[in-house]
C-alpha cells in the first residue's frame, strides 16, 4: 500500500491503541514481577534457603531482559523493513502465550528441576514479546502524532506501564486475600489465568489501527534497510549508547518501587502485603495522568530539559522516598510510592519515547529504538532488585540504595546532555511535503 492509498492517520487512535496494548503487555510482564517477590522463590526454588531463593527467584525476573534486545532486533527488523501493526499483533499474541504457561507451569515439588528451567524459558519468551512491544507501540502513537505534539501522544504507550503495574498490583491484591495455603498452592496462577482475556481484547483494538504514515513514506520511496539493526550498530552508535543510558534514572526508581519493595517492605519494615498493594495501586493510577502531562510540558519547551529536570528529581529524592517508607506507616508508605511513580519517575521517563525514537531516522526507528531502549533494561533494570538486596545485605542500610539510585541519575543526566538538540528525521507532514 503506497502512502496516497493509506488511510488517514488517526493520532488518538494511534495512541489509544498504543496504550490499550501496552497496558496487557506490562500487565503480562509485572504479573511475573510480583510473583517473583512473593511466592516463586518458595514454589520454583524450595531447596534453597530463602535468602538464596530470593536471589534465584529475582534472577530469574531479570532473564527477561537479556531477552528484550533480541525482541527489539527481531520485531525491529521486520517492523522497519513489513510495518509495525503486524509486529505488534505478534508481540502481543506472544506474551499471552507465555503468561498463560506460566499460570500452568507444574511447581518444583511436582516435576523437579525442570520447573524452574521451564519458568525461565516462559520469562524469556515474555522478554522477547515486550522488547518488540515497546518500540512498536511508541512509533505507532509517535508517527501517527502532529509534530508539535510528539511527545504527548508517544507518551499514551509509555502510560501503559503504570497501568499495567495497577492492572497487576489490583490482581495480586485480590489473590493474596486468600488464605496462604490456598493463596500458594493455586491462588497465585489466577493473575496469570486473567492475561488471556485482556490479550483478545487488545488483538480486537490493536488490528483496527492505521499503519504508520512515516513508514509508508520509506516504503514508498524505497528506503527501507537491508539489516536494520547493522546500521544501527554500524553509523548510529552515539544515539544507540544515549539511548541505552538515558533511561537509568527512570528505571532504577521504578523497579525499586515495584518489585524491590514488594520483598523489603513485609520482611524488614512490617508492612502487609495488602498495605503495599493498595498504595503501589493509588500512585501508579496517578502516575497515568501525571506522564502526558509532563509530556504536555516537554512539547511546549524541551524534551532535553524536561528529562534533565527528570535526572535532578531522582537524584534529591533518593534519601527521601526510603526514609518515608521507613516510618512502617501507611501514610508513609503511599507518601514514599507517590514520590517515586507519579511525581519523580513520571517526570523522568514520561519523555522518555519520544526522546528516544527521535534519535533515529525513520527507516531504522524501530530497530533503533527497540534497541536502546532494551539494552539500557539489561544494564539499568535487570539488576535492580539483585543490587539492592546485596547492597541492603552488605551495608544493612538502605541509604546504600539510596546512593545507587544517585549515581545512576547523575549517569543519566550525563548522556541526556550529550543528546543532539534536533530529531533525526523531520516530522511526518515535513517528510511528505
Amino acid at each position: 500500500m503506497s502512502a496516497s492509498t493509506a488511510a488517514p492517520p488517526t493520532p488518538r487512535r494511534a495512541a489509544f491503541t498504543g496504550f490499550v496494548g501496552t497496558t496487557i503487555e506490562w500487565y503480562d510482564y509485572y504479573i511475573f514481577g510480583t510473583a517473583t517477590a512473593l511466592v516463586l522463590n518458595s514454589q520454583f526454588f524450595p531447596a534453597l534457603d530463602p535468602v538464596t531463593a530470593t536471589f534465584a527467584s529475582f534472577a530469574t525476573f531479570s532473564v527477561a531482559f537479556i531477552a528484550r534486545p533480541l525482541g527489539g532486533a527481531l520485531f525491529g527488523h521486520f517492523g522497519d523493513r513489513i510495518g509495525r501493526k503486524k509486529m505488534l499483533v505478534y508481540s502481543l499474541l506472544a506474551m499471552g502465550f507465555a503468561t498463560l504457561l506460566v499460570g500452568v507451569l507444574p511447581t518444583y515439588a511436582q516435576i523437579g528441576v525442570w520447573a524452574p528451567i521451564l519458568l525461565v524459558a516462559c520469562r524469556f519468551v515474555q522478554g522477547v514479546a515486550v522488547g518488540g512491544e515497546w518500540g512498536g507501540g511508541v512509533l505507532m502513537a509517535l508517527e501517527h502524532a502532529p509534530p508539535h505534539q510528539r511527545a504527548f501522544y508517544a507518551s499514551w504507550p509509555q502510560c501503559g506501564v503504570p497501568a499495567g503495574t495497577v492492572l497487576s498490583s489490583g490482581a495480586f491484591f485480590l489473590v493474596q486475600l486468600m488464605p496462604d495455603d490456598a493463596f500458594l498452592s493455586w491462588g497465585w496462577r489466577l493473575p496469570f489465568f486473567g492475561s488471556a482475556a485482556l490479550v483478545l481484547v487488545g488483538l480486537y483494538i490493536r488490528l483496527k489501527v492505521t499503519e504508520s504514515p512515516d513508514f509508508l513514506q520509506v516504503k514508498a520511496r524505497g528506503e527501507q534497510v537491508k539489516v536494520p539493526a547493522a546500521d544501527v550498530f554500524r553509523s548510529h552508535n552515539k544515539p544507540l549508547i544515549i539511548g541505552m543510558l538515558c533511561t537509568a534514572a527512570p528505571n532504577i526508581v521504578f523497579y525499586l518501587a515495584t518489585v524491590f519493595m514488594l520483598s523489603y517492605g513485609p520482611k524488614t519494615v512490617g508492612y502487609s502485603r495488602g498495605q503495599i498493594f493498595v498504595c503501589l495501586m493509588v500512585a501508579a493510577l496517578l502516575q497515568v495522568f501525571t506522564m502526558p502531562a509532563i509530556a504536555v510540558l516537554a512539547d511546549r519547551s524541551n524534551k532535553r530539559r524536561m528529562l534533565l529536570i527528570g535526572c535532578a528529581a531522582v537524584a534529591i529524592t533518593a534519601f527521601p522516598i526510603f526514609w518515608l517508607f521507613n516510618t512502617g506507616t501507611t501514610a508513609g508508605l503511599l507518601l514514599s510510592l507517590i514520590l517515586a511513580l507519579p511525581i519523580v519517575h513520571g517526570t523522568a521517563y514520561g519523555v522518555i519515547s519520544s526522546f528516544i525514537a527521535e534519535l533515529f531516522p525513520a527507516n531504522i526507528r524501530f530497530t533503533g529504538s527497540s534497541l536502546a531502549y532494551q539494552l539500557g533494561g539489561i544494564v539499568t533494570s535487570a539488576p535492580v532488585p539483585l543490587l539492592a538486596t546485596l547492597l541492603l545485605t552488605e551495608y544493612g542500610t538502605t541509604a546504600a540504595v539510596s546512593t545507587y539510585v544517585v549515581v545512576a541519575a547523575a549517569v543519566a543526566a550525563a548522556f541526556v546532555a550529550w543528546a543532539p538538540r534536533t530529531p533525526a528525521t523531520p516530522a511526518t507532514e515535513e517528510v511528505a511535503a
